[in-house]
């Protein structure tokens, strides 16, 4: 089969025979001098589209023997492959470039996922997605791939745009052809919500937490009434009375058991989450606004606050949702016990079964919608629990564990600057430390310059190593002695750190896949 004849139809092909695809990869190779990635050869629109390395820079491909597919942009040259004379462009992976190829295969744009398990692979380098995509190919979780939070955006560098387009570079890399989400994470105003719809995400974290009042948790009484009064009761368009009479005045059912909640239960939920309601109320109807008649999926996350989520609070929080006409995919509570940042859970496992359990069943009655594991890297002890419990009404949400896995990458590589890291992370943390809930000290952390070279891994196994290195990768990648050796090294091995993450997300994934398969038995 001559190469011209695969550039006949305008339809997307099905992915090329193993033998196929080295033929071709070796003669692009030839022709263009660089690394061709074999799963991104895509026969389509009468060409084959790929994407090549040269160096460290990677760039899209596009060999035909007509024109150019509208709205590609590059270099373009006439070139020789098997006697056939054909058109090669040789395209930048810039935003012009990725917005023509989102037009050209529908699988690369994102998309919202229902109510199917999945996973968010936060990727704060635009390095990850490859990688994420070799543990996604071996699980049943749905996955979200372009995921990053406004503040994230801030301390890397980044934009919405970037993050979307870098995800999908990756995606098509990996010649990725199962749908995605992309989740514009943790939003606290319209104005974040308006440059993520513009860049195209399909799935919104709302994080409300400023508005939760923690000191409802505890305050008497007396002190709730007169926070309930203070309540925006024109924007939760309704009022105490119609609140307490909607919830207190019988036992909710809940499936399995039934939760009768007295007044001091609402006073304490409405008097802590009334503000959070209005709040999100808000949110959601600007994002309605905003995407019109594009679909899109909503998250309310209230866990990065200082105090766990009671079953009356939850169900508080849904019934006046699902009254002022949101909808919504999942949800995270501030579970009990603590989900610091890059390690496992800290708390009884036992405790947290129950609760999580009694949190499902509000999210079946008042849904389904799914629950939310948020700072859910490492938290291998709950993950059995929680896929037991939810089956397919589970997200989990990880973003700082394939930095530290870049790290470990950093570390077997190029350990001169691993050691440099480590030193400057331990100067920083104290102040980096400030908006995470984390609880590493750096004295308790293992001196880099009492470990051997061949050692200097194991550093991300240890508890304080873990989170003081999670927490400062802000610090580390704005610093000009450090970003460009960083990202260098990544690129110049990327197939190490590729097979770290696949490694370390498909102990991730593994509990949730054991317990599909063990119900599908």
């Amino acid at each position: 089969m001559s190469i011209r004849s695969l550039m006949t139809s305008e339809t997307i092909g099905e992915p090329l025979s193993d033998s196929r695809s080295a033929q071709l990869t070796g003669h692009l190779s030839g022709v263009t001098g660089g690394q061709v990635y074999p799963a991104s050869l895509t026969v389509a629109h009468r060409a084959i589209f790929f994407l090549l390395r040269v160096g460290v820079v990677k760039t899209l491909g596009v060999i035909t023997g007509h024109e150019i597919p509208a709205g590609l942009t590059g270099s373009i040259s006439t070139v020789s492959i098997d006697g056939e004379s054909l058109t090669l462009c040789l395209s930048p992976l810039d935003t012009q470039n990725a917005v023509a190829m989102r037009r050209l295969f529908p699988y690369l744009v994102a998309q919202t996922l229902g109510l199917r398990k999945s996973a968010g692979c936060g990727d704060r380098l635009g390095l990850a997605t490859p990688g994420h995509l070799r543990a996604i190919r071996q699980s049943t979780m749905a996955p979200i791939l372009a995921q990053q939070s406004i503040r994230e955006n801030a301390r890397t560098g980044r934009t919405p745009q970037q993050v979307m387009d870098e995800a999908m570079w990756g995606i098509f890399e990996n010649g990725w052809r199962g749908g995605f989400g992309a989740d514009a994470d943790h939003l606290k105003s319209t104005a974040d919500i308006d440059v993520c719809a513009a860049a195209g995400f399909t799935f919104y974290t709302i994080d409300p937490g400023e508005h939760v009042d923690n000191e409802a948790n505890e305050a008497p009484v007396e002190v709730l009434r007169q926070k309930i009064g203070l309540l925006p009761w024109p924007e939760l368009e309704t009022t105490w009375e119609e609140t307490r009479q909607a919830l207190g005045s019988s036992p909710v059912d809940l499936g399995d058991f039934s939760v009768t909640l007295t007044e001091e239960d609402l006073l304490r939920a409405a008097a802590k989450y009334g503000w959070v309601v209005a709040h999100t109320v808000k949110m959601y109807r600007h994002l309605a606004m905003v995407k019109g008649d594009q679909p899109f999926e909503l998250e309310m996350s209230v866990d990065e606050t200082e105090t766990v989520t009671t079953l009356a609070e939850h169900i508080y929080i849904a019934h006046e949702l699902k009254r002022l006409g949101v909808v919504w995919v999942s949800l995270a509570p501030r579970y009990v016990g603590d989900f610091e940042k890059g390690v496992d859970y800290i708390g009884d496992l036992t405790a947290f079964e129950e609760s999580f359990r009694r949190h499902l069943a509000v999210a079946r009655i008042f849904g389904p919608y799914k629950l939310s594991l948020h700072s859910g890297s490492d938290k291998f002890s709950i993950y059995p629990i929680a896929s037991r419990i939810a089956g397919e009404l589970v997200h989990l949400k990880t973003a700082g564990t394939s930095y530290l896995e870049a790290l470990r990458a950093i570390a077997v590589v190029n350990p001169a600057l691993f050691r440099r890291i480590v030193t400057f992370t331990r100067e920083r943390y104290p102040v980096d430390r400030a908006s995470y809930h984390v609880s590493a000290q750096v004295e308790r952390m293992p001196d880099p310059e009492t470990i051997g070279d061949g050692q200097l891994p194991d550093l991300l196994e240890d508890f304080h190593a873990r989170e003081i290195l999670h927490v400062t990768f802000g610090s580390v990648l704005h610093h000009p002695d450090f970003r460009e050796p960083f990202f260098t090294t990544l690129r110049e091995h990327e197939q190490i750190y590729y097979a770290m993450l696949e490694k370390h997300f498909g102990r991730h994934f593994a509990p949730f896949d054991e317990s599909a398969r063990a119900i599908g038995d």
